[in-house]
């Protein structure tokens, strides 16, 4: 049973560091760019590949070119391990769980807090989907699905949405009400297909 809480944090309000220069520090690199691409990232590796040198120019993200340290965790918030160094990916956990940061290692979930999720984006709309650390493939391969049959439409559906709750009186159990009236019909046309 997968008894993760989802939640969408705010990267961009936080200091984010990668541990880890090489293909999967940058395959976790761009995911956070993906969703987040104003966050603050720290990205430490005695070794850092071009491909995120050059992702460094465009955004808001120091190198250092040193091995990992405790010292690198000072004023962080959130933690990614993406090295393959067993030995390396175990201190970072550690440090992290000492000083109470929540960590990610990457193809480790048993020293994971938290796992980076597959996301469908279809404008304001974000879906995220979790296999609970068991097939991030087929997280992949769910999300493609996803992203095929959901219309690009649905901003405008979103827009409509937040209009009608703006211009909505009443106390919030009241706009509740409202909106679950209004969201029903969603529903009810896509049980009559």
């Amino acid at each position: 049973m997968n008894n993760l809480f989802p939640v969408f944090l705010k990267l961009e309000q936080m200091n984010l560091l990668i541990v880890g220069g090489g293909y999967v520090g940058l395959e976790k690199l761009e995911a956070v760019l993906k969703n987040a691409p104003n966050t603050h990232i720290t990205l430490v590796a005695p070794e850092i590949s071009e491909a995120i040198e050059a992702l460094a120019r465009e955004h808001d993200i120091s190198l250092i070119f040193e091995e990992y340290k405790e010292v690198h965790l000072k004023n962080k918030q959130l933690v990614i391990v993406g090295t393959g160094i067993m030995e390396v990916s175990q201190q970072v956990q550690q440090d992290c769980r000492e000083k109470g940061v929540l960590v990610n290692v990457a193809d480790k979930p048993e020293l994971c807090d938290f796992y980076l999720s597959s996301t469908v984006c279809k404008g304001d709309l974000k879906i995220a989907i979790s296999t609970n650390g068991k097939s991030p493939t087929f997280a992949k391969r769910f999300r493609e699905i996803l992203e095929a049959i959901l219309p690009d439409s649905l901003q405008e559906t979103l827009d409509n949405l937040q209009a009608i709750r703006n211009s909505l009186k009443g106390n919030f159990e009241d706009k509740v009400e409202r909106l679950n009236e209004i969201t029903k019909v969603m529903k009810k046309e896509n049980e009559v297909d």
